[in-house]
């Protein structure tokens, strides 16, 4: 009975993303600049934001990360998102007894879900941490639907679990990713200068 489930689905993506609603998009940068870095691109944020949204009424896209506010770069880039749609959620990197640094912004992630519930249908969450499983979880027990993003090597189970929807990063890389013809600049800021001192995030 259940062998075609996986090839078979009773309901086909496109009628899945016929009644998303309002969109709110939760991104966890740590997990986001990683998952990049494995792919080997670079993300354009302005597409990013656009293959998320796929044409639905988007509420509001949230962007979490640690930041050095001695870095310039980084400052930039961070003025450029919320110049650009993106609602940036930042806390100090906080440095280790090993010497690497680090911010952890899943609290963050997880009050933002519970508190606009009501205000969106659909929350698309880019992370593949599973401690956010249990607040992905009830918020979709309050109504809303959920859409995880992550790279699937990078993902819990858990969370995929407790999603209605789970999109695998690398299916959608060519959507993405910045391409040499690309106008878009972050005044000379690559995102990877973000995880030079911090260590691969939790899944």
């Amino acid at each position: 009975m259940w062998d075609n489930f996986d090839s078979d689905p009773v309901f086909p993506p496109e009628q899945v993303l016929e009644n998303r609603g309002r969109v709110a998009i939760f991104i966890d940068g740590s997990n986001l600049f990683y998952a990049a870095l494995q792919l080997g691109v670079e993300i354009d944020y302005t597409k990013l934001l656009y293959r998320l949204t796929a044409g639905a009424k988007l509420l509001r896209a949230f962007f979490y990360t640690g930041v050095d506010r001695t870095n310039e770069k980084q400052q930039g880039f961070l003025l450029w998102m919320r110049r650009n749609g993106y609602r940036v959620i930042s806390k100090d990197l906080v440095q280790l007894p090993d010497g690497s640094k680090k911010a952890n912004l899943d609290v963050e992630i997880a009050v933002d879900l519970m508190a606009l519930v009501g205000s969106y249908d659909t929350a698309v969450l880019v992370s593949g941490d599973g401690d956010l499983a249990y607040a992905v979880d009830a918020v979709s027990y309050r109504g809303a639907r959920i859409e995880v993003v992550s790279l699937r090597s990078m993902t819990s189970d858990s969370l995929i679990n407790v999603a209605d929807r789970y999109i695998d990063l690398d299916q959608i890389r060519e959507d993405i990713q910045k391409t040499r013809k690309s106008n878009l600049t972050y005044d000379g800021f690559s995102p990877y200068h973000l995880i030079e001192t911090r260590d691969p995030p939790d899944f």
